[in-house]
């Protein structure tokens, strides 16, 4: 992960995730340019911003094994401390036959299901035809309104045709705008002080939330790889 700093009064902690497999990648591309206009957004503002990067490309063995065992190797864990301590997310994932990339998805599947709530975050994606345009809208946009963030209006779609034309530096202007103001309003972390509880997710979370759950059962035990209680007998 790299991090860079601006100058400013207000702290802000921006997170960028590219599910981009090569170096170079366009999806690399795509997120940087973002995040850097909304730096420049927020500084403007008077705002001081942090940007990390997480590359998944370099936690996919992580991530395979998170996903069969759920078990969270060092990468994993330092890119889960980055996302809980971020005020902004930037997501961009390259679209493999009609859907984004099975590394970035895989990622936040193993992701406690509360871990972003209401935080704030611009969708990108790359392709080679803008015939997958609709990719971040139809199957993106689902999954994080299942984490339940703050998704911001303008998604961000970029084809090879899109690179040099004005609409798209448009369009980052517009997103990277709706972040620095979802950061600004301090919704994610009030959402957090003031209702928390409404917000979390009745199962499946990582994170212990899931209180009700009798692990003591026989189908528990065997799920975790026991044995069923031996009853004795009378």
């Amino acid at each position: 992960m790299t991090t860079t700093n601006g100058q400013g009064t207000t702290p802000y902690r921006l997170v960028v995730v590219s599910g981009g497999t090569s170096n170079p990648s366009s999806t690399r591309m795509l997120a940087d340019r973002v995040s850097a206009r909304a730096g420049e957004l927020a500084r403007r503002r008077g705002a001081t911003v942090t940007i990390d990067v997480i590359e998944l490309r370099e936690l996919a063995t992580e991530i395979t094994t998170a996903l069969v065992s759920q078990l969270m190797g060092p990468k994993m864990t330092a890119a889960i401390d980055t996302l809980t301590a971020a005020d902004g997310l930037i997501v961009a994932a390259p679209v493999y036959k009609a859907a984004p990339s099975g590394l970035l998805t895989s990622f936040f599947h193993v992701l406690d299901n509360d871990l972003l709530i209401a935080k704030p975050v611009i969708l990108a994606a790359t392709a080679g035809t803008a015939r997958h345009a609709l990719v971040v809208d139809e199957q993106m946009r689902a999954l994080f309104a299942f984490l339940r963030t703050m998704t911001v209006p303008t998604s961000l779609f970029a084809a090879s045709e899109d690179w040099s034309d004005n609409d798209l530096n448009k369009r980052i202007d517009r997103a990277a705008l709706e972040l620095v103001l979802l950061m600004e309003s301090g919704f994610a972390h009030q959402v957090k002080d003031q209702s928390w509880n409404s917000y979390q997710h009745s199962f499946g979370s990582a994170g212990g939330s899931e209180t009700t759950v009798d692990l003591d059962t026989d189908l528990m035990r065997l799920a975790t790889g026991g044995g069923a209680a031996v009853k004795p007998r009378v």
